[in-house]
């Protein structure tokens, strides 16, 4: 029999007889085929959600952990200490009220900042937990803020302009601000990486750093510019020396950049840019970082478009993260924002208060079954007409069914029409827990010109997929 492999990650083309490699809930980690392993990719279930508590209010805009190890989330309008030991949390104070967005916290070391976007601004001081709105009139507010050589950083909404706080400390001189000034845009988000400070405009980005002048210790790194701004203000994410954002040319396209050591690189795909295309907007989309079993991802969700496309930093490739409703719809992950706490990815949920562990060991979204679907290649023989006799999954089999009300099912459907349309899926048991020689096979799977095959699954069982082998015979036509 012929191996069918799979070697990348989601790609679905503008036109499905191109590509119709979906990748939901599964990413792929490559093997060593140099060591005579069988497979040169291995594709491995997302992680679940376990929840660890609830917040009084929803949805959860922002989470963080201070310096001084306090654990702090915005969820609605309200400011809480959380208690990890239970997962509670301790009301401090309220913000803005009757807003969706995220927030963005940060802190010096001896105070919380909170900002919303809003004209608002909050502190908590990590000694006390004491409460208090910004008052002092050099605060001008902010979307988001970042810290950098004791200084707290703001952008100034819908201006080309930043200014920082006095050093260790939640005051303000008038004077300290300055313009993104390359170019005309206004300045959307600015982010710290690598000990200096990134500028994102409406069009354009800059890079500046601390150069410790009296006036304002903050000067723009001359002969470095980069020709793109942010689509997307809550986009932007850092990993490393590196951040990640959503941007768009002049055209109005939209793509996602990484960018570093004042260079940047389009990591979007052509498959994945065209989905953009279809979303209702772009501008709302929300970025963060997580880092899990060797992988490092870069998540991005889009609200409007009930949609999560996750980036995998370690491998370059890309797949779908998305909860199933109780209807088997298909919605954006519950996440909304992330930080790791302890050693554990703490996620907040984007409709309630819930807060969860991100955890491969976790085999639901907190109760709900996880779908996962893996396409496979087109298979043709230059036009003619194929009689596939069999299909056996590379799959791992006999890792559930004990612990389970029944054994898992895996579910094969293909497509003769090149990926436009698919049969009814036909389901197979993947075996009870032991029985790991347990073949994953359909047989007298009829003719086809150009087909393509899909396998899914929603049980609660840690495997790999590493693509199938088809037994098919050419037709003479």
């Amino acid at each position: 029999m012929a191996r069918v492999a799979l070697n990348a990650g989601a790609y679905t083309a503008r036109s499905v007889i191109a590509s119709a490699q979906r990748a939901l809930n599964l990413y792929a980690e490559p093997m060593p085929e140099h060591q005579g392993e069988p497979a040169s990719m291995a594709h491995y279930p997302t992680p679940g959600l376990r929840l660890l508590g609830t917040l009084p209010q929803g949805n959860v805009r922002g989470i963080r952990q201070a310096t001084t190890g306090g654990i702090f989330a915005v969820a609605g309008d309200g400011v809480y200490l959380v208690d990890p030991s239970a997962w509670t949390g301790t009301l401090l104070g309220n913000i803005t009220g009757l807003r969706p967005y995220p927030v963005s916290m940060q802190d010096n070391g001896n105070t919380l900042v909170i900002v919303d976007g809003t004209a608002g601004g909050w502190t908590v001081d990590l000694a006390s937990h004491a409460f208090a709105a910004i008052s002092d009139p050099a605060f001008y507010c902010a979307d988001r803020v970042d810290y950098l050589d004791t200084y707290l950083l703001f952008n100034k909404p819908r201006t080309p302009q930043f200014y920082s706080s006095d050093s260790l400390a939640t005051t303000f001189d008038p004077l300290w601000f300055a313009n993104k000034q390359s170019f005309s845009d206004l300045l959307v988000t600015l982010v710290v990486a690598k000990r200096e400070i990134w500028l994102l405009g409406e069009r354009t980005t800059e890079v500046w750093y601390d150069a410790g002048a009296p006036d304002f210790p903050f000067a723009e790194v001359q002969s470095v510019f980069v020709d793109h701004g942010i689509r997307a203000k809550y986009s932007v994410a850092t990993y490393d020396d590196a951040i990640y954002w959503l941007t768009y040319d002049r055209a109005g396209q939209g793509y996602v950049l990484s960018g570093a050591n004042y260079q940047t690189k389009r990591i979007s795909t052509f498959a994945i840019e065209q989905a953009f295309t279809r979303y209702p907007r772009l501008d709302d989309a929300i970025g963060f970082v997580y880092s899990l079993g060797g992988h490092t991802f870069y998540v991005l969700t889009f609200p409007h478009a009930d949609a999560t496309w996750v980036y995998d930093i370690t491998t370059g490739l890309w797949h779908e993260w998305l909860w199933i409703d109780e209807n088997g719809t298909e919605h954006r992950h519950r996440a909304n924002c992330c930080y790791l706490i302890n050693g554990t990815v703490v996620v907040g949920d984007w409709e309630n208060g819930n807060l969860y562990a991100v955890e491969t060991s976790a085999g639901t979204d907190n109760g709900s079954p996880i779908k996962r679907v893996r396409g496979y290649p087109h298979l043709l023989n230059d036009g003619k007409r194929v009689f596939y006799r069999q299909f056996l999954a590379d799959l791992e089999a006999g890792l559930g069914g004990n612990q389970l009300p029944q054994e898992p099912q895996i579910s094969l459907r293909w497509s003769d029409d090149r990926g436009h349309s698919y049969g009814s899926p036909v389901m197979v048991d993947a075996g009870a827990t032991g029985e790991y020689l347990r073949s994953l096979q359909w047989q007298r799977l009829g003719y086809g010109r150009d087909r393509v095959f899909e396998i899914s699954w929603s049980g609660q069982w840690p495997i790999a997929l590493q693509g199938a082998w088809v037994d098919a015979t050419p037709a003479s036509s």
